[in-house]
């Protein structure tokens, strides 16, 4: 059972705010998308912030989920371009400006939990945040991943 001081308790709020705002992005953003590629990313991406969310939930109850730190989605993510050929050129740039908003939002949150995973005592808590922090820079990763391939820099 994990303690939580009043602050790290509200900085655990204040992440598990940011993780619903993302929840909430990625929802209207996969409904936006023109691109079926990008919607089902920016699925995928809503349901990790979801696990995130719930992750942070747990440890306001006093538990800290069990992880796993090698992570490699960002690294082993190779879209295929879908962008080639004939193609509406409005629903590109519709979708790179969905792409760079999302990667703005992950660069913003990835460095929230990187500020804020030295503000906890406990070394479990330390180890999620963390973790959680690299999922979120594997987000940023493979939306780049998409926009390249998809020639959209």
């Amino acid at each position: 059972m994990v303690t939580l001081s009043q602050k790290e308790r509200f900085l655990i709020q204040d992440l598990q705010d940011q993780e619903k705002l993302c929840i909430e992005k990625y929802e209207k953003n996969q409904t936006a998308a023109k691109d079926t590629v990008l919607k089902d990313l920016f699925g995928e991406l809503k349901k990790d912030e979801q696990r995130h969310y719930d992750s942070l939930g747990q440890v306001l109850n006093g538990t800290v989920p069990s992880v796993n730190t090698n992570d490699t989605a960002g690294k082993d993510y190779n879209p295929k371009a879908t962008y080639t050929g004939n193609f509406n050129q409005a629903d590109k740039d519709n979708d790179s400006f969905l792409c760079t908003d999302s990667i703005s939002v992950e660069k913003y949150v990835s460095s929230a939990y990187n500020f804020n995973l030295f503000q906890f005592g406990n070394s479990d808590v330390r180890r999620l945040l963390n973790d959680i922090e690299t999922e979120e820079q594997n987000h940023a990763e493979r939306i780049y991943k998409y926009k390249t391939v998809n020639q959209m820099m």
